[in-house]
């Protein structure tokens, strides 16, 4: 597989032992649950309670495979697994208060909007429960009372697309954002502006695919000159090919992210490429250090984001990427 090196990047790469579980929702939006039962062999550790709290909107399959890496990491550590997300900012808030009132041991959020949460991580902090970020906000973890953060770094991710879209002569991207104002997003499309000028934004509200397309649609319809358009999570990606369709565009495909509809479309050819984040690797990571931090005190990272991406998915192997596609890791 295919990977850019990261400047000013801690790389921490874990091998763990894959434990049998139930998979996720194809389909995403599972049920919020406490994973209570574990299988295989366990740690002899006590058993602890962590809360795992994400923006997930209902229906997303990315959230689907961090929870699958959570869940896994619980089942190994002996932890019990609260999981919780709301897109809305002020409720996710509302979210990890409710993790403090549960006295949890440890919190693992994600950090769309930062600014939503500082006060509620700051009570986290005074509680004394352990905070650990992941998937977006890598750059103001630190600053909320985290300890370490699981991701990755959006805007180098999107520099990556950027040079690679240069490089095959690609001119006038759009850079669709289905959430205004999260910051992940913002920085991918910052990230290949910053190497092709002619790079548009389009906002779209992610949570109406219906909305999406036919934004997408008209945006192609009326810029003839658009010769890619870029998804910022698989289910838009695949959304964004009808557009295309329907426009009748000459532009291609191009995405952030990966489920297995995504890699099969890699394979097929309709989809160029994608940057796969790794999201099972945040889940796992997540729980499993908030684990190693009751065992032992132990805080990986050195201070510094751990980085799970971004790794390029394209035609070359995309074939060895879809297996793992379709068992829900990938």
């Amino acid at each position: 597989m295919k990977k850019f090196s990261w400047r000013k990047a801690t790389l921490v790469a874990a091998v763990v032992p894959m434990l049998a579980l139930s998979a996720c929702s194809s389909s995403g939006g599972k049920a919020e649950t406490a994973n209570t039962g574990a299988a295989g062999q366990v740690a002899g550790t006590a058993r602890i309670k962590v809360a795992l709290i994400t923006h997930a909107a209902a229906g997303d399959t990315f959230w689907d495979i961090v929870r699958k890496g959570a869940e896994e990491a619980s089942a190994k550590d002996n932890v019990e697994l609260l999981y919780t997300s709301d897109p809305e900012a002020g409720r996710q808030a509302q979210l990890v208060q409710q993790a403090i009132d549960q006295k949890v041991d440890g919190i693992a959020v994600t950090l769309a909007t930062p600014d939503a949460l500082k006060d509620v991580l700051k009570k986290a902090s005074d509680a004394g429960i352990p905070v650990v970020s992941l998937n977006a906000g890598e750059s103001i973890s630190s600053q909320l009372g985290a300890f370490t953060h699981f991701g990755s770094n959006e805007k180098l991710a999107g520099e990556a697309v950027g040079t690679r879209l240069a490089g095959e002569g690609y001119k006038h991207p759009v850079c669709v954002i289905q959430q205004q104002g999260h910051v992940g997003l913002e920085a991918r499309c910052a990230g290949v502006k910053a190497k092709v000028a002619g790079t548009e934004i389009l906002y779209v509200d992610g949570k109406d695919m219906t909305a999406v397309q036919s934004t997408a649609t008209a945006k192609l319809q009326a810029s003839k000159d658009a010769d890619v358009i870029i998804g910022l999570g698989a289910p838009i990606t695949l959304t964004l090919l009808k557009s295309v369709t329907d426009a009748g565009s000459s532009a291609k495909v191009a995405s952030f992210d990966l489920n297995a509809d995504l890699a099969q479309k890699i394979v097929d050819g309709a989809v160029i490429f994608t940057v796969d984040q790794q999201p099972w690797l945040q889940g796992y990571m997540s729980v499993d250090s908030l684990w190693q931090a009751k065992r032992g005190g132990f805080k990986l990272g050195g201070g510094q984001p751990v980085l799970t991406g971004p790794t390029i998915v394209d035609k070359s192997n995309a074939s060895d990427v879809l297996k793992f596609a379709q068992q829900g890791v990938r």
